[in-house]
C-alpha cells in the first residue's frame, strides 16, 4: 500500500467529505454535511491558508490529511498545523501514516514551512507513539485551548 500525497482538487470534493465524515463519526465529532463542506471547499479550491492530501490513489483514496498554515515569530516564519489525519481502518497498521508524517514535512520544509505541529489526547498512546516515530515532540508546557466563534 502507497502513501503517496496528492494535493486535492475541487474535483475530489465528494472523496473528501465521505473521508471526513468517516473521521467524525469515529472521533464522535459532531459536525453537519455543511459545516464539512464550508470547511473543505475552500481549501480545495486554492484557499492559502491549507492544504488537503488525499493519501494513496486518488480514484479510491485510503485517508487524508489536513494542514493549515499560520505564522509563528517564534519559529520564525510560517509554520504549519496537521488539523485532520485519517486512514482508512481496513489498512491501519501497514506504515501509511508514518510515511506521510515523514513525507509531509519534507515537502512542506521546501515550501518554506518552518515549523509542522499538531494536536493529540493525552489518552491516545497509539497517535502519541505514531507521532514520535515521526519525530514530533510533545511539549509539557503547553495547553491548546480552543473558543468556538
Amino acid at each position: 500500500m502507497s502513501a503517496a500525497l496528492h494535493l486535492a482538487r475541487p474535483e475530489d470534493l465528494d472523496r473528501v467529505l465521505d473521508l471526513v465524515a468517516a473521521l467524525h463519526g469515529e472521533m464522535g465529532i459532531t459536525s453537519d454535511d455543511a459545516t464539512r463542506r464550508a470547511g473543505v471547499e475552500p481549501l480545495l479550491a486554492g484557499m492559502p491558508y491549507g492544504a488537503i492530501y488525499l493519501i494513496g490513489p486518488t480514484r479510491a483514496p485510503v485517508g487524508y490529511i489536513v494542514v493549515t498554515f499560520s505564522w509563528s515569530v517564534e519559529f520564525g516564519g510560517m509554520d504549519g498545523y496537521i488539523d485532520e489525519l485519517f486512514i482508512r481502518p481496513p489498512v491501519r497498521g501497514r506504515g501509511i501514516a508514518t510515511e506521510v508524517l515523514f513525507a509531509l514535512p519534507r515537502t512542506l520544509a521546501e515550501a518554506g514551512i518552518t515549523a509542522l505541529h499538531l494536536e493529540v489526547s493525552q489518552e491516545n498512546e497509539k497517535a502519541r507513539s505514531l507521532y514520535a516515530r515521526a519525530r514530533f515532540q510533545p511539549n509539557p508546557d503547553i495547553l491548546v485551548m480552543s473558543r468556538r466563534l
